[in-house]
């Protein structure tokens, strides 16, 4: 009977292999070489008493509830290799849990609500043969991601970066991919639609995040108790504590076991947690493009916003332990001040820039959710009404554009509030210095609306391509101190035109310009979205 239910698991995850292998590629490089690459730039960060300076900037509680505790009590016990599983460790296992789960429901739960999985199920297949090659590629991958990042990871040679240190950071971030997709699998079995099992697992990845982030603070014996806790308090480097790994793997099995049993006892396209009865009539604000424009985002622009105002807090917290920082650290001195101006109004300018620059994202996202809902034919009864394309375009371009404001505001409140706090009245800058900063950035959002519009209008197939700029042009200005570049390539980036405030002094024609630039572009993007054919159901 149970070799019946999995019957042909392998014929199908050979099938799933070959036809994500680009995925699993660029899956496997880009998390492996977020990981493991960036030893390099910790390697300079570090000279000098650059570590001493990090490890009393993340002793900070507001700092730990981030990146997670270290096992080092003392500073001048600090490595490299202490000093990079800190920093990156927790980040990466999250990144590869979100991934997983994500892969996850959309190889069972995703591919059973369009029916593809009702039409495979109709050949020689077990009934349960689908979810078992859909676990056993996300662990393939997730073997690989370990083995490509503790290989990547030890290739750079650096002090204290240690053969078994690598491979234990490696596989605690493989280890945290496999718990990611086996709660995923769990959860396409009790929700009731693909979209609820991703809602509920990214929700529970995120609930434990924010757990350990109390424990982590109060008492990190009780982070064990958290699933998360099992992959960066593994300590690569400097305990490399395996013992956490065994949870993970226990923990992952039994997660498994359960969703199969949950799989064998469900009718297809059917949850255990039933539907929402929805209202009898609709809500006024749905009988709006407006309104149902704000439903389709609202969970994504709520979750963007209090992400923008944790990490404002959580910035401006280390303006209490910033000299320590950046004192006797040459590279942390070239990328946070300049002369002429106080160390806070320097490193404020820095900051800013990067907090504009996620800003960024989340007009980007919500103008690229309009293409996604126009493939997904969500807006076809929409479009055999009076409503014109030209309403649905406008509408979702004042949206972004009014998030995206809401964004820096929030951004620059929260980090001007935090660190006025912190820094009580050891400073000159006021709560106006933040927001004006923040003011400043408005152009730089504009011409990612604008390019995002642009590309949804005339070819919107490749509207992921904004997001490749959007890292380049990020990451070109925000290493433009430390790395000699011509000044045509740093001005190829947008964010580098825009002036450094509270440093530098505010521009008006460069504002002036950008922003009419960007307006021009939305209307280019509006003359090829209301000419084009729609993609529909493609």
């Amino acid at each position: 009977m149970l070799k019946k239910r999995f019957m042909s698991w392998e014929s199908l995850l050979l099938h799933d292999l070959k036809r994500d292998w680009i995925k699993i590629l660029i899956w496997v490089i880009g998390l492996g070489a977020f990981s493991a690459g960036f030893v390099p730039a910790f390697v300079e960060i570090t000279k000098g008493q650059g570590l001493i300076g990090m490890y009393e900037v993340l002793q900070n509680p507001a700092m730990m509830s981030i990146v997670g505790p270290t096992p080092i009590d003392v500073a001048t016990y600090y490595t490299i290799g202490a000093f990079y599983s800190h920093t990156m460790l927790l980040f990466s296992s999250l990144i590869a849990m979100i991934m997983s789960a994500l892969h996850i429901v959309g190889r069972t739960r995703k591919e059973e609500d369009s029916g593809l999985l009702e039409l495979v199920r109709s050949f020689e297949i077990g009934r349960q043969a689908n979810s078992l090659a859909a676990i056993k590629e996300m662990v393939v991958i997730n073997i690989l991601l370990a083995i490509f990042t503790s290989g990547l990871l030890y290739s750079f040679d650096a002090d204290t970066i240690t053969m078994e240190g690598s491979l234990l950071f490696g596989i605690s971030i493989g280890m945290a991919g496999i718990i990611g997709g086996a709660l995923a699998l769990v959860l396409s079995q009790i929700m009731s639609s693909s979209s609820s099992a991703i809602g509920s697992s990214l929700g529970i990845i995120g609930l434990l995040y924010i757990i350990r982030a109390g424990t982590d603070i109060s008492n990190v014996d009780l982070s064990m108790i958290n699933p998360l806790g099992w992959t960066y308090l593994t300590y690569p480097f400097t305990e490399n504590n395996w013992i956490p790994l065994l949870y993970a793997a226990i923990f992952s099995i039994v997660l498994v076991i359960i969703a199969f049993a949950l799989e064998g006892g469900r009718d297809m396209g059917a949850g255990y947690l039933p539907e929402r009865q929805g209202r009898a009539n609709a809500k006024k604000s749905l009988l709006s493009v407006s309104g149902l424009f704000i439903r389709i985002n609202r969970g994504t622009i709520i979750a963007w916003l209090i992400g923008y105002s944790i990490l404002g807090i959580s910035y401006g917290a280390v303006y209490g332990d910033m000299e320590a920082f950046i004192k006797n650290n040459e590279l942390a001195q070239l990328m946070f001040t300049q002369s002429g101006v106080s160390l806070e109004i320097s490193f404020t300018s820095t900051i800013m820039l990067v907090m504009m620059g996620l800003v960024c994202i989340i007009p980007i996202v919500i103008i690229n959710k309009l293409f996604a809902v126009e493939i997904n034919s969500y807006i076809t009864q929409l479009q055999a009404t009076r409503v014109t394309r030209g309403r649905l375009y406008w509408t979702n371009i004042v949206l972004a554009t009014v998030v995206g404001l809401t964004g820096i505001i929030v951004s620059a409140a929260s980090l001007g509030a935090t660190a006025l706090y912190v820094m009580s009245d050891n400073t000159t800058m006021e709560m106006v210095d933040f927001l004006t900063s923040g003011f400043n950035s408005i152009p730089v959002v504009l011409f990612y609306v604008a390019l995002a519009a642009l590309v949804l209008g005339w070819v919107p197939r490749l509207g992921k391509l904004v997001y490749v700029y959007f890292t380049y042009s990020f990451f070109l200005s925000y290493f433009s101190g430390i790395i000699d570049l011509p000044d045509w390539v740093l001005k190829t980036a947008i964010n580098s035109w825009i002036p450094m405030m509270p440093m530098e002094d505010f521009d008006l024609s460069i504002f002036i310009t950008i922003t009419a630039i960007s307006l021009i572009m939305i209307i280019v993007g509006y003359l090829g979205y209301n000419n084009r054919d729609m993609v529909e159901g493609a």
